[in-house]
């Protein structure tokens, strides 16, 4: 009996035990999420995104208002500048400028030693007159609060911080750390914000950087070419030689050998296509020919009859399609891409590829249609990355969908796709009027 309720004792230990790492695995999957997005934020948009990061840490670790705080050690003051309130409880921010920083002596001696100030039942609090920790943070319903040092180049700017209203809240070490890093982050995206403002105060100097960067794309558009030039011709007299030995020995070759050589042929076939593709994708904001008026009637019209259509295929463009000031052969390379694309990817026994155009008042949206294999929407953003491709079967170099992108974000434009898994997929991509 008494083996039994330790056992039992045991497992409920061992759940808990598991429980906990659980809770600790999703706190870290929610600040690596987090953490991605300041990457790769528009910093524009900046405060929008800490606000949303206060409220996703504040709403998991079970706390009823986040917020950060700056330091001003000339005044001697603290600020609120960002809060989240979870249902029901009253914002203070409006409450919380320019505060004496000798209100809050004690997180401040914790901050200044890099630690953590941690309360975890306000109740317990001595009472130290009007203007004691207590007198402060009791007023505003707190019960429990945790405030994280903000530190930058060894000097402390801030803080973040955490109230728990309606119950106590306990926070383990292992939370504690979790938040210091949510800090750290916080310190890294304010201070790439102040990079951005700072270039921007210096655009003053753009003109001689951008005669400085002018010669260097020249200098990197002549490297590019002969790069490719010095790598393409060993591939083509590899390529020569291997068809001529297969066609001068087709008869007496093993089975086995001739597809080992047709398979060093497919691959100097992809090498070649890959230098191609980075040539392309290198030069494609270098080219030095003077925008004009390019009729995209003719573009498409020349476009398709470089490429091979299949008969199964059929394929529509929309009539009446605009003129646009720009690259005749960057849009080329456009269309180019996309047509190709939905070819390879056609996997009825009926295509069809449309084309066509909406006019959207300031600018004009294209639309490249199929039926073909469609994609998962998990791959909807990686596909327009360099070197990735869905498939590794074929020749190509996996930079066609880069090099679209590219050009589109030249023209200050957008690109994004709408597809259903066997069914098919349509690009679009805008462009200005001009």
């Amino acid at each position: 009996m008494k083996e039994s309720i330790e056992n039992e004792k045991d497992g409920f230990e061992q759940v808990e035990k598991d429980k906990i790492i659980e809770r600790q695995l999703r706190f870290q999957d929610l600040l690596i999420s987090i953490s991605t997005k300041y990457i790769n934020a528009d910093l524009s948009n900046i405060d929008a995104l800490v606000k949303k990061s206060l409220k996703q840490i504040g709403a998991f670790v079970e706390a009823d208002r986040s917020y950060i705080f700056s330091y001003d050690f000339v005044n001697n003051t603290t600020s609120n500048t960002y809060e989240w309130c979870a249902e029901g409880i009253d914002p203070e921010i409006d409450n919380l400028q320019n505060i004496p920083i000798d209100y809050i002596t004690h997180w401040l001696d914790a901050h200044k030693k890099g630690e953590a100030f941690y309360v975890e039942d306000v109740s317990l609090l001595p009472k130290d007159g009007e203007f004691g920790l207590r007198a402060i943070i009791e007023p505003q319903g707190i019960k429990s609060l945790i405030t994280i040092p903000k530190i930058k180049n060894n000097e402390l700017i801030g803080f973040i911080g955490f109230d728990s209203v309606k119950k106590i809240n306990k926070y383990s070490d292992n939370e504690k750390n979790i938040l210091f890093v949510f800090a750290n982050m916080l310190v890294n995206v304010i201070q790439r914000k102040e990079h951005e403002e700072l270039i921007k105060e210096q655009e003053q100097k753009k003109e001689e950087l951008l005669k400085n960067l002018s010669v260097q794309n020249e200098e990197l558009n002549e490297y590019a070419h002969a790069v490719s030039h010095d790598l393409k011709a060993p591939l083509v007299n590899i390529y020569t030689l291997i068809d001529w030995f297969i066609d001068d020995n087709k008869e007496s070759l093993d089975e086995n050998f001739s597809n080992l050589l047709k398979e060093i042929l497919f691959d100097v076939e992809k090498m070649d296509f890959l230098i191609k593709g980075i040539l392309d994708y290198s030069t494609i904001d270098k080219l030095e020919s003077e925008d004009r008026l390019v009729d995209f009637n003719l573009v498409v019209d020349e476009v398709l009859q470089i490429v091979s259509i299949p008969d199964h295929i059929k394929f529509t463009v929309q009539k009446n399609l605009p003129s646009l000031y720009g690259n005749a052969w960057r849009f080329k390379q456009v269309f180019l891409n996309l047509i190709e694309n939905a070819i390879k990817y056609s996997d009825k026994e009926e295509g069809i590829i449309e084309v066509g155009v909406t006019d959207k008042n300031k600018y004009f949206e294209f639309f490249v249609k199929d039926n073909g294999i469609g994609i998962h929407p998990d791959y909807f953003d990686q596909i327009f990355k360099v070197f990735t491709k869905l498939e590794s079967t074929s020749s190509s170099s996996g930079i066609g969908l880069s090099i679209v992108k590219k050009i589109i974000k030249f023209y200050k434009g957008s690109i994004w796709i709408e597809s259903e898994e066997g069914k098919g997929t349509t690009f679009y991509f805008t462009i200005l009027k001009q």
